[in-house]
């Protein structure tokens, strides 16, 4: 087999977990070859670059053997080769780590322990009554 469809390679490689969520990248434009959008029905051939967008990164394949079947994680490095740029994995782990660190007190959700505390200081209230009006 020298030709593979773009959605099924992408879902035997394993770089989606589905061949619709691969398709769907496809028909969204988050999938492109030399820098154009390609459709889920695009013939791939060995040797070609495809690029991924998956937020906040760019991954960046170079098909080495295009099928259709999937297979195990074990054969991946015969299947494609990782050629994204390691700045993107830069980037990658800034937002990981930035994740709860620009998160003022106060904004977005609450944290387990702030939640805890509003409905401390909720629930007696919601039923019209004090916690100090049980004991008598």
């Amino acid at each position: 087999m020298n030709e593979a469809r773009i959605d099924k390679w992408l879902w035997a490689a394993r770089i989606f977990k589905t061949r619709s969520i691969a398709a769907n990248a496809c028909k969204n434009g988050r999938v492109t070859m030399n820098g154009n959008h390609i459709k889920p029905s695009r013939m791939i051939k060995a040797g070609e670059t495809i690029d991924v967008k998956k937020p906040p990164i760019v991954y960046s394949f170079k098909v080495l053997q295009p099928i259709e079947q999937r297979v195990g994680a074990k054969l991946i490095p015969e299947i494609y080769e990782n050629i994204t740029d390691p700045k993107q994995y830069e980037i990658l782990q800034m937002s990981r780590i930035s994740g709860f660190v620009d998160r003022a007190h106060g904004t977005g959700r609450p944290t387990k322990k702030e939640r805890r505390a509003l409905d401390a200081f909720v629930d007696p209230m919601m039923f019209g009554f004090d916690e100090d009006d049980n004991e008598e």
